[in-house]
């Protein structure tokens, strides 16, 4: 109703003011007949308020769904298109609006297909590349060089890469590829940190892994790894060498289970701190370090948060950092 008074609001005006104009045209004729001229407004503004009238009801429908906008314009095509028009206006409305979604659910269409076969495209090249960086570990096995030993580690970082890219490109399906079983805790972080033992080997920091005995927790494997995968690298590349140890803690909490992992490295600045979640923001340690994406918090983030795990981060430069993930109880 509102949407309609406003659209008539010029209407009324002009139709009051040519009201007063003829009125006063014929005051100055001389006609000085009041109630006449009175009982003529009436019946003038009757017809005013018939037509007014007529013109809402006939609309009615088109004004409501004016007034009522949806966040997506599916709804409200369907909704439009529920009532046959009564008013050429609104039919007009009604065919241009059928005539736009008809283009933008091809187009929203067209838009899906290509990032759909893009990601394919991004899983199948990933995995083709894990094919030759395997055979490059088992050759670089039966070697013992210092060469070798550096190809090693250029081999780990290229796979740690690869496997950036992979979970990067499943986080949008990440409801078609989870599985929740229960875990051991301590068996969880002692794989993860055993994956990724040249690193502390090149780095020389020891880890130290401190779990309370039988502590189970719900999430999925695969997504978890990698979670764990990222924090360690994390922790380690921000780690100055045979400085320090990282620090494994689990144990039971009010809120659940609570597995701390604390580095004794250089800490993050406290501008930084609030931003180290948002996808490709490296900060000041980003460029201090060339090797930072801005992606591998973003992502801890992101999984943590569809498998239903809270993640806090504090830190005080040049004393450490410190993550913890909340698993809670089912």
């Amino acid at each position: 109703m509102k949407l309609f008074l406003r659209e008539q609001r010029p209407l009324i005006f002009v139709y009051m003011a040519q009201l007063l104009i003829i009125t006063l045209v014929y005051w100055l004729d001389g006609y000085r007949n009041m109630s006449v001229s009175i009982y003529a407004c009436l019946i003038s503004g009757c017809l005013l308020a018939g037509y007014l009238i007529f013109r809402y009801v006939a609309n009615r429908t088109f004004y409501k769904r004016l007034e009522q906008p949806h966040a997506s314009p599916e709804p409200f095509q369907k909704e439009f298109s529920r009532e046959p028009s009564q008013t050429p206006l609104a039919e007009a409305l009604q065919q241009v609006l059928r005539s736009q979604f008809r283009h933008y659910t091809t187009d929203l269409h067209n838009y899906k297909h290509k990032i759909e076969s893009h990601i394919q495209f991004i899983n199948q090249w990933a995995h083709q590349m894990k094919t030759p960086i395997s055979v490059i570990h088992l050759i670089l096995q039966k070697k013992d060089d210092p060469d070798s030993t550096a190809i090693g580690d250029e081999l780990d970082r290229l796979k740690k890469g690869l496997d950036l890219v992979l979970y990067s490109a499943r986080l949008d399906t990440f409801e078609r590829d989870f599985y929740v079983e229960t875990l051991q805790l301590e068996q969880i972080v002692r794989s993860a940190a055993s994956e990724q033992k040249r690193l502390f080997i090149r780095r020389r920091i020891f880890p130290s892994i401190d779990i309370e005995a039988g502590i189970s927790i719900t999430s999925d494997e695969k997504w978890l790894s990698f979670v764990l995968s990222q924090l360690i690298t994390n922790a380690v590349r921000y780690t100055p060498s045979e400085r320090g140890k990282l620090f494994f803690k689990g144990y039971r909490q009010d809120q659940g289970i609570v597995l701390e992992i604390r580095d004794e490295g250089i800490g993050i600045p406290g501008s930084d701190l609030p931003r180290v979640f948002d996808p490709y923001f490296t900060g000041e340690n980003g460029r201090r370090y060339q090797e930072s994406t801005g992606m591998g918090l973003y992502l801890v983030q992101q999984i943590c948060s569809k498998l239903g795990h809270d993640l806090h981060i504090e830190s005080t430069v040049g004393e450490g950092t410190t993550v913890r993930i909340t698993f809670h109880s089912v």
